[in-house]
């Protein structure tokens, strides 16, 4: 199941991005005392009292607003309403519940949510006793916090970690599980069309893990595959067509859920920012990767034009050069089956154990080779190594000295066990442990 997303919500300038990063204990969001300046969602992983959960930072809320900048912010914090399992509704208590307030209440009442109400900006108890009469907004007694000095943070923290379960642990289901992923308009619901076209034997449309989501399972070639939130991609967003904010948090559900992502983009834009974006989220939760450069068929092409992409992609970001990149046409159909062989290749990759012996062998030879620099004069010394886990595949060092292993080396390591053993598409995962 997916780590519940939290939103933070209200209208501008209430101290939304101030509580954000309070309640994170790092400075994440851009914070002005300008109304919208928070334009573009913002989220991270937090975890209190050993509970997990992502925090969504929005921009303002406008409900009547016609200017076309507010519109698409108000559209992004509705969004974020919409994907959300609970509510941060922020007031500022300085100023009061104001009309705007009454209208955003109004329309948290009509979700079947449970709603945070939070007064912000209360730095005593005298304010605090000044709270209640938010008690009219019709959404239960305020939490009074200060979101600049943390006062009564916790608390709010303890109760937000109440309403989440023990153990987020999805019941294992049997199959390959495929996330189709990337901005709008690059063809991921023509490419889910296509294969669902293509393949007869479509076993079951079933409920995802979350919230109105559909999964969709496909047996091709005898083996199971369930693609997550296929009703995500088939559908266009109840609230805005084409926009980054509601595309970045249902992509964020479905990469949790994933065991390989398929990430599309567009072949004559090429790979953007909002492509890294999502490819750079996609390796940080350890999940396997494949780059689909989809419209490839509206390409004039060159004997070498797919090598010269190739090689463009993985200069332009060298964080993915261990991820394959094919080149399709989700319209035509062109290596939309190849394409799922790879998924599976990666998918088997990221489940692949080197016995020790092998694994120390080969990297015995290259460390001879390059071995660690020293380090204040002392000789770091590399014993051995050993996989420890699959998923993403995990390889555990031992050393002498593991704090003066440097990041370029640690690299260096990273990229023999690739050079030997493959791992295609897979993150992988690397630990120093300390042995005198």
């Amino acid at each position: 199941m997916s780590l519940p997303i939290v939103a933070i919500i209200g209208r501008p300038n209430v101290g939304k991005s101030t509580l954000f990063n309070r309640l994170l204990k790092k400075r994440l969001a851009v914070v002005d005392g300008r109304p919208g300046v928070t334009r573009d969602r913002n989220y991270s992983l937090c975890t209190w009292n050993g509970k997990s959960f992502y925090l969504v930072d929005t921009g303002g809320l406008l409900p009547s607003t016609k200017n076309e900048l507010e519109k698409q912010v108000k559209a992004q914090a509705e969004s974020a309403i919409e994907e959300a399992d609970f509510i941060l509704f922020l007031i500022d208590n300085k100023v009061g519940a104001q009309d705007v307030d009454f209208e955003i209440a109004k329309k948290l009442k009509r979700i079947n949510k449970k709603v945070f109400l939070v007064a912000n900006k209360v730095d005593n108890e005298k304010e605090e006793s000044e709270t209640y009469g938010l008690s009219r907004l019709g959404l239960g007694d305020p939490y009074p916090v200060s979101s600049t000095s943390g006062r009564n943070a916790t608390e709010l923290l303890d109760d937000i970690a109440k309403l989440i379960p023990e153990s987020i642990s999805e019941e294992e289901e049997k199959g390959i599980k495929v996330a189709i992923i990337g901005r709008p308009n690059v063809g991921k619901s023509t490419f889910i069309n296509t294969l669902l076209g293509e393949e007869k034997l479509v076993v079951s449309e079933m409920p995802g893990t979350t919230r109105d989501s559909i999964d969709t399972r496909l047996k091709i070639k005898d083996d199971d595959f369930i693609f997550i939130d296929t009703a995500g991609l088939r559908k266009r967003s109840k609230i805005i067509d084409d926009l980054e904010y509601h595309t970045s948090l249902r992509s964020l559900r479905s990469i949790q859920r994933a065991d390989v992502c398929l990430l599309l983009t567009e072949a004559q834009e090429g790979m953007v920012n909002q492509d890294l974006k999502i490819a750079q989220e996609t390796v940080e939760m350890w999940r396997g990767l494949v780059i689909g450069v989809n419209k490839w068929d509206l390409i004039e092409k060159e004997t070498k034009t797919a090598y010269q992409y190739t090689k463009w992609i993985k200069s332009y970001a060298p964080f993915l050069d261990f991820v394959p990149v094919i080149y399709i046409s989700s319209k035509t159909g062109q290596r939309v089956e190849k394409t799922i062989e790879l998924v599976k290749e990666v998918y088997l990759e990221r489940r692949k154990r080197i016995e020790t012996s092998e694994l120390n062998q080969k990297l015995e030879m290259e460390i001879k080779r390059q071995p660690p620099p020293s380090v204040k004069g002392k000789h770091v010394k590399l014993y051995y190594c050993t996989q420890t886990d699959i998923e993403p595949p995990t390889f555990v060092f031992f050393c002498n000295y593991p704090e003066y292993l440097k990041k370029q080396y640690l690299s260096f390591l990273q990229n023999k066990i690739r050079e030997h053993f493959g791992f295609n598409g897979c993150p992988i995962k690397i630990k120093v442990n300390k042995r005198e």
